[in-house]
């Protein structure tokens, strides 16, 4: 299969599994806009043109928040994309708080092509808590997610430099955003 063919599949299949799910923003757009922006992200901002990688990013929530299968994932894409996805996989059976620090803990340890993911998406996170954020979080909340997105980044150094820049810049922007 053409890595084309295997992309549009990607985006097929999470288009689908994320049907009816919505972003927590106060604009409610629909869930696949972050997937595909996560993979826009790696592609345009970071030159990241590895089929694996782009086609995770496209998956990296599926497991995570549908009720998509880790083999379900290899079935259709392939070993090294469900690695990727399972490493940006929280375990939704833990309590947030630990969910959070596991990811700051783990951070150092992911794969470079995870730790490329994660940075779009922490990118387009703090995007997001920064232009549309969730009608119920409060300013605090809002910094509270920024400070602790630069803690996991903090943990994904060395993996893109263009990526880091990136969400350096994001961060910034937000933090003088929040704060006016």
């Amino acid at each position: 299969m053409s890595d084309v063919k295997k992309l549009v599949r990607a985006a097929s299949f999470a288009a689908e599994k994320h049907t009816g799910h919505t972003r927590k923003g106060a604009n409610a757009e629909p869930y696949i806009n972050h997937p595909l922006e996560v993979a826009r992200i790696l592609a345009n901002d970071g030159k990241i043109d590895n089929i694996e990688i782009l086609t995770a990013a496209l998956l990296h929530d599926t497991v995570e928040d549908t009720k998509t299968t880790p083999d379900e994932i290899e079935e259709q894409f392939g070993k090294k994309v469900r690695m990727y996805v399972m490493e940006c996989t929280d375990d939704k059976d833990l309590p947030k708080a630990t969910r959070k620090e596991l990811q700051v803990e783990h951070a150092p340890n992911l794969s470079k092509g995870a730790k490329q993911i994660k940075l779009a998406d922490k990118i387009s996170n703090i995007t997001d808590i920064m232009n549309h954020p969730p009608a119920d979080w409060s300013l605090d909340r809002r910094l509270e997610y920024v400070e602790w997105g630069e803690r996991v980044v903090a943990g994904l150094r060395g993996a893109n430099k263009t990526l880091e820049k990136l969400f350096d810049e994001t961060a910034q922007q937000a933090r003088e955003k929040l704060s006016q």
